[in-house]
């Protein structure tokens, strides 16, 4: 069958050329300032469930966003229509607004002394040609071994194969604008497992830039399976304080809460926690959360950040304290302070400090829980309160003896990054965060 229609390999340069025609446009229809995003993207995603094709799904997206200042009054405007009046319409649409909209004295452009003035090639593109045949092919060889390892795994929530190409333009009237291309692939696989106790399900995804650094189909499977009927026999856990291991896709949502505190928009509200905690102490000695944005292939590099601004190194938390906030250029102003490169989120961050492997994890343990999932949404940013149920493993004596489900933590986000004990040597890399486990020295455990 057909493969996937490529993105075209001069669309930087196209959608550059027609970026600087709509900046062009909006001076001429009086806008003082402007800037332009532009995304086009095309992918493929197939999922299979019990041996049969599910979905085939192709897509091909463009959109234009507008954005135009008059002094510091801002309107904004959308469109995915490419053509010459499109475009004039979207422009004309966006200073209708602005006029229309009252000034805040910290609209505008991102300083154009941040600007990049480099986009390096951090190696984000590697397309994958693959036909509809070829991913129903890998989908099926997934899911076949993850029914068939064991003979408790009696049914599948399916096996899905995802490729995706993109294209990202930013330009403003400072006379900046930048282009990258970037390719995300994955695999993924959940199954459900049964024994005289009922059921249970997990699953597996291997996910990067490149087809070559992919896991093999049916390890992914396989391991789909070995985490779905691990679980099986599950319990409670007695109810008291006990110290949590968070594994690591659980410990990269507790590092996004930290970040969610110390970004712009939290702050500049006084919606966070961590209000006014530059220079203080959140974590303990040792640990250090960073952000390092030109890692090449990885899942969140990034040369610049939504507003232009050129992407660096730098260390958020810095030997267990507050050393960076997260600011675009319209979170700085709110709080007089200057641009982080971090309009539109963060890019590659690291928990970085002294890591055990994660059978000395949970020797120092003794005993605990370790979380392998999350349910529900209670986390408070503002209060840093902290509840969510539950499902992991039991351990007594440094080892692991039962599966735990039904069961709540609490906490409060303040005291469980000050009460981290001690992380993994098991990084995960596939997403945004990167840290292994992390142990927190006591939260309170109930059954839900």
């Amino acid at each position: 069958m057909t493969e996937v229609t490529e993105l075209d390999p001069a669309a930087p340069e196209k959608l550059e050329s027609r970026v600087r025609a709509i900046l062009d446009e909006a001076r001429r229809q009086g806008a003082d300032a402007a800037e332009v995003s532009v995304s086009e993207d095309v992918g493929l995603s197939l999922t299979v469930r019990l041996g049969e094709t599910e979905t085939v799904e192709f897509n091909r997206d463009r959109g234009f966003g507008i954005t135009v200042y008059f002094g510091q009054r801002k309107g904004s405007a959308s469109t995915s229509d490419a053509s010459a009046d499109g475009i004039v319409d979207t422009v004309a649409a966006a200073c209708s607004i602005a006029k229309f909209t009252e000034e805040d004295p910290c609209n505008g452009l991102a300083d154009a002394d941040l600007m990049a003035r480099e986009v390096p090639d951090l190696d984000l593109c590697h397309p994958w040609a693959l036909s509809v045949d070829g991913a129903r092919d890998i989908a099926l060889a997934c899911e076949s071994v993850a029914r068939t390892v064991d003979s408790r795994i009696v049914n599948s929530e399916g096996a899905t194969v995802n490729t995706h190409q993109g294209c990202r333009v930013y330009g403003n009237s400072h006379g900046f604008v930048g282009s990258f291309r970037s390719t995300r692939h994955s695999v993924s696989c959940s199954v459900i497992a049964q024994d005289a106790a009922g059921m249970q399900r997990d699953y597996w995804y291997t996910v990067a830039r490149e087809p070559s650094a992919l896991e093999d189909a049916e390890a992914v499977g396989r391991e789909a399976a070995r985490r779905t009927v691990a679980r099986l026999g599950s319990r409670r856990v007695p109810t008291g304080r006990y110290p949590v291991v968070f594994a690591p896709p659980m410990a990269m949502g507790l590092i996004g809460h930290l970040l969610g505190a110390l970004s712009g928009g939290s702050l500049y509200r006084k919606a966070s926690f961590l209000t006014d905690s530059l220079g203080r102490r959140v974590m303990p000695a040792g640990y250090s959360v960073v952000e390092r944005p030109h890692i090449p292939r990885a899942l969140a590099s990034a040369a610049f950040d939504a507003d232009g601004v050129a992407t660096s190194d730098k260390a958020i938390v810095d030997d267990g304290v507050v050393a960076s906030y997260l600011l675009g250029s319209y979170s700085a102003r709110r709080l007089k302070m200057r641009s982080t490169a971090n309009a539109g989120g963060t890019h590659n961050v690291l928990l970085e400090g002294v890591s055990r492997a994660p059978e000395e994890l949970l020797r120092t343990m003794g005993r605990g829980l370790v979380v392998t999932e999350l349910m529900g949404q209670g986390v408070n940013l503002l209060t840093g309160d902290y509840s969510r149920g539950v499902a992991g493993f039991w351990v007594e004596g440094g080892e692991i003896v039962h599966p735990v489900d039904e069961t709540t933590i609490a906490s409060n986000l303040r005291d469980m990054f000050a009460g981290i004990a001690a992380s993994g040597s098991d990084v995960d890399l596939r997403g945004g965060i990167r840290t292994g486990s992390v142990l927190i020295d006591a939260m309170t455990l109930a059954a839900a």
